[in-house]
């Protein structure tokens, strides 16, 4: 989730270089959905880790 936010805000510089505003506007609001989804997703994941007790699993 966190590498769509990272690839709308590439998007978003490029076509802020290039001009398009509109095109660029677009990207970076989308970008920021993204990763404050990606962020509250992390912190529910964060919590229900500390809710359930268990030592996380490394692969």
């Amino acid at each position: 989730m966190l590498g769509w936010a990272v690839t709308f805000l590439i998007i978003a510089l490029v076509a802020a270089l290039l001009g398009f505003g509109m095109i660029a506007g677009v990207a970076i609001e989308a970008a920021k959905i993204v990763f404050f989804v990606a962020i509250v997703l992390f912190a529910i994941s964060v919590i229900a880790g500390l809710v359930r007790g268990g030592r996380p699993t490394v692969p």
